[in-house]
């Protein structure tokens, strides 16, 4: 079975600013100015949801390629909410992270309500992002 290595290296420079390049494509993530950051980019966990959302209209362009579906496009909508005290170091009740993930899309294709919810949930199962969210996926945090 083919594998696929990813990698991605970022540096963290001034304030909340941390430089990406990816393939040489430059991300900038940050923070917004009232979190003390110069919100010269998407926060992490924006940049997630983001992430989420590509993979599902990635996927979602692939299976209805595989399906000769004629899919003019699709909105898609990613959204949750989480607890900032976790993060900021002050005790929670629940996870540091999001209780829980909607995504919300619009299928712009010639099918019935009924297909393009079939169609949702097959993109989905196969997408490796969603799939790395839904399931533990062993992360090691290691000094260089």
């Amino acid at each position: 079975m083919p594998k696929k290595l990813v990698v991605v290296e970022s540096k963290l420079t001034e304030k909340f600013v941390i430089e990406s390049d990816i393939r040489g494509h430059k991300v900038v993530i940050d923070q917004p100015a009232n979190a003390a950051g110069t919100d010269t980019g998407p926060t992490p966990l924006e940049l997630m949801f983001a992430t989420l959302a590509g993979c599902i209209g990635t996927l979602g362009r692939i299976v209805a390629m595989q399906r000769r579906i004629e899919l003019r496009g699709m909105d898609i909508k990613v959204e949750g909410e989480l607890d900032v005290n976790g993060l900021l170091g002050k005790p929670v009740e629940g996870r540091i992270g999001f209780e829980g993930i909607t995504i919300t899309v619009n299928v712009d294709a010639d099918m019935s309500d009924e297909e393009k919810e079939a169609f949702i949930h097959e993109v989905d199962g196969r997408c490796p992002v969603s799939e790395n969210l839904l399931n533990a996926t062993p992360v090691r945090v290691k000094l260089a």
